[in-house]
């Protein structure tokens, strides 16, 4: 027994289903496109999953920007006093 409550009749009575639906000409077509699609779904998630990883932000990097953010604030309080 599955932990969602489908048993093994279940499944089978699912599979010959499917197998009516499709036709069982169509059926490793159907089965190659899903695995192609599975195959993209991964990929892309993994390059989201490393895109992630490479934009956290250096601690260093971050201090000199806002360290130029500080500096331009001085500019531009020193431009509004003239």
């Amino acid at each position: 027994m599955l932990t969602n409550g489908l048993g093994w009749p279940h499944l089978l009575i699912l599979g010959l289903v499917v197998v009516l639906v499709f036709g069982s000409k169509r059926l490793p077509d159907t089965a190659r496109s899903l695995g192609r699609s599975m195959r993209i779904l991964k990929a892309e998630t993994t390059s989201l999953r490393t895109d992630a990883e490479e934009s956290e932000v250096d601690p260093a990097r971050l201090a000199a920007m806002q360290r130029q953010v500080d500096e331009l604030r001085a500019r531009l309080a020193d431009r509004e006093k003239a």
